[in-house]
């Protein structure tokens, strides 16, 4: 039967029907790939007359997706929604610079080819070790942040151009007279008050309270007596320290580092001076004399200008770097500050004063070693860290408990009882090793977790150092906050009933102040018995030293006559406005000069916003949401 098969296989029928059912399949499997085999619109957004092509889109989003993931760390992923949202953005961006570089376009704005390179040879990501432009770097950082030189300077280019638009646009904005003048006394206006203390501390002492005042107080308050709630965690923490203690480093390692490094371990002595160089003894031994005479570096640069010689100015340099030998030995040889005699070398005659020195270092590699291995140490843990976070996080996702992990992790174990502020309950730091970061970021987890939870890898956050940390957590108890015993609080119960009767008391007698000033009394009456004192002058911005800053603000709102009443932390001030002295402008030129280019800026900033919010609007551009999505859909 098979035989007959094959034989009804080589009929022109069967290959028909073949060819019919491939067909079928074929197109079947690629029918939502023939829009775009058929010039489908491959146009994300359409800005004016101008175009947003999906590479163009895709290139964007990828740059902002970078930048979004190395803030976010690399053990965080973008959830679809934020990458929604940074595609959406991007998008944003380039409409916005599409409709600008269309209105630039249409007003004829070019930029030369060497106004380009200029831009680009400053941007200091481009630098070298040198601190100029290094073409090497350039393309490192280029293809770092996957961009093209000619995309990259497509965008320079765009972006010179709009600058040339928004520097038109905001060449005549200049903040009106009338409004600097207003903002400048509204900075600079000060006021002064007459004001009395009344302190806590000079409060007479309240009756002793009774044991049913205390009581009461104690019951009204028991939050205050109660202990924090505590949580029972086990834990493993992976950071450098935890690692470190199976490190070794070699001598090899050590000489090897100490060599690499030899260059800034040993720095030659470093000099500046102030070097005039003349054609002629005479004219050099003049210059000398003028100069020892107690002529500034500015008088000698005219006076050298005049005999004919040249003045420089040769900073921080080792004695390799000064032109002449003859000028370096009488450089390193002169005393600072004073002037010596003249120096003759091929070039001329050479006048000079040393006004710096920077003493040269010499470290012995016996002086390094211990900062070298501890430098050797924390690279090995870092990249141990890397490797063994891999492991754990796949070991604590396959299920695996916190005490059944491998001990060769380089991890530390962490068992124990703390409040949210990561104490025991004897009040002391609970021992977890690591930064201060995963130190805060492991106290937060175990009061943000429930018992049962399983451990999961988390990431520590970076210490200020750069260090990476990681832990993993199970809560086991939860301990609530409880009332501690009358009994065991009562001397503090018995402190802050006292305290709050000194309140109060001091609260009366600063109300009666300011209720007899109000009704009339002059101040000094109304505060008889206490010393009324005169304030520093106050401002709004700053205040004043010796000026409660909690009496700053109701200062201001005051009438000139009128009183207020502050409490502070040590007691109550009451206090009458006395004096407003509003600010001359005139007499102030500088200041009136910033406020004034600080409210221009802010204009300008609010027309080129409003312009940049027109032209976009102008522009009027329509967005293919659906290829707009299939960019966040491919990046995932």
């Amino acid at each position: 039967m098979l035989a007959s098969f094959r034989r009804h296989l080589d009929s022109w029928v069967a290959r028909a029907f073949f060819l019919l059912l491939v067909a079928t399949f074929v197109l079947w499997g690629i029918g939502s790939a023939l829009p775009t085999l058929f010039g489908s619109s491959t146009t994300v957004a359409n800005v004016g007359g101008q175009k947003i092509e999906l590479p163009a889109m895709q290139a964007a989003y990828q740059r902002a997706l970078t930048q979004v993931t190395r803030a976010l760390g690399t053990q965080v992923q973008p959830t679809p929604a934020m990458r929604q949202g940074v595609a959406a953005q991007a998008l944003e961006q380039l409409i916005t610079q599409t409709a600008l570089s269309e209105a630039a376009d249409r007003m004829g704005l070019g930029v030369s080819k060497a106004a380009l390179n200029q831009e680009v040879w400053s941007i200091p990501a481009f630098h070298g070790p040198g601190g100029t432009f290094d073409p090497a770097t350039y393309q490192t950082v280029l293809r770092s942040n996957n961009m093209t030189e000619p995309n990259f300077l497509a965008i320079v280019r765009a972006d010179l151009a709009q600058r040339q638009l928004m520097g038109a646009v905001r060449a005549p904005v200049a903040s009106p007279g009338l409004l600097t003048r207003e903002v400048y006394q509204f900075q600079h206006e000060t006021r002064v008050a007459e004001a009395v203390d009344l302190p806590f501390a000079a409060a007479p002492p309240p009756a002793a309270p009774t044991a049913a005042e205390l009581k009461r107080w104690y019951e009204n308050h028991l939050g205050g007596y109660s202990t924090p709630e505590y949580r029972r965690i086990r834990a493993v923490v992976l950071a450098p320290e935890t690692v470190a203690k199976d490190i070794t480093v070699t001598d090899a390692e050590l000489h090897a580092a100490y060599d690499a490094r030899k260059a800034a371990f040993n720095q030659p002595e470093k000099r500046t001076a102030e070097v005039l160089l003349a054609a002629d003894e005479a004219k050099a031994q003049a210059l000398a004399k003028q100069w020892q005479a107690g002529a500034d570096w500015a008088v000698m640069q005219k006076l050298a200008t005049a005999a004919g010689a040249s003045a420089v100015e040769l900073t921080d340099a080792t004695a390799a770097e000064f032109p002449a030998p003859e000028l370096a030995q009488a450089v390193f040889a002169a005393v600072p500050d004073t002037v010596p005699a003249p120096v003759h070398s091929a070039l001329g005659w050479h006048v000079l004063k040393v006004t710096k020195i920077i003493p040269g270092v010499s470290r012995s590699f016996d002086e390094m070693k211990d900062q070298l291995r501890a430098q050797i140490v924390a690279d090995k843990a870092a990249n141990r860290i890397a490797d063994a976070a891999a492991k754990l996080d796949d070991l604590l996702s396959g299920g695996a408990a916190l005490d059944t992990l491998p001990t060769d992790l380089g991890l530390a174990a962490v068992e124990g009882t703390l409040d949210s502020s990561g104490n025991t309950p004897e009040g002391k730091p609970a021992p977890i090793p690591g930064s201060d970061a995963l130190r805060r970021a492991l106290v937060a987890a175990a009061f943000a977790a429930k018992p049962g939870d399983p451990p999961t890898l988390t990431d520590g956050l970076q210490a200020a150092d750069g260090s990476q940390g990681y832990f993993a957590l199970e809560v086991s108890k939860i301990t609530p906050p409880a009332a501690r015993p009358f009994a065991d609080v009562q001397k503090e119960v018995t402190a802050d009933w006292t305290h709050d009767a000194v309140v109060r008391e001091q609260n009366v007698a600063a109300t009666a102040i300011l209720t007899a000033v109000k009704s009339g009394t002059p101040f000094a009456a109304a505060a008889a018995g206490l010393t009324v004192r005169t304030l520093p002058a106050a401002s709004r911005i700053s205040g004043a030293a010796g000026v409660p800053s909690q009496l700053v603000e109701p200062l201001f709102s005051l009438k000139q006559g009128e009183a207020t009443m502050v409490q502070t932390a040590d007691g109550f001030t009451v206090a009458v406005l006395t004096r407003i002295d509003d600010p001359d402008p005139n007499a102030d030129p500088i200041g009136f000069g910033q406020v004034r280019d600080a409210l221009t800026k802010a204009l300008g900033d609010d027309v080129q916003s409003v312009l940049t919010i027109a032209l976009r609007d102008r522009a009027q551009p329509t967005i293919n949401k659906a290829l707009l999505d299939s960019v966040t859909q491919q990046s995932q």
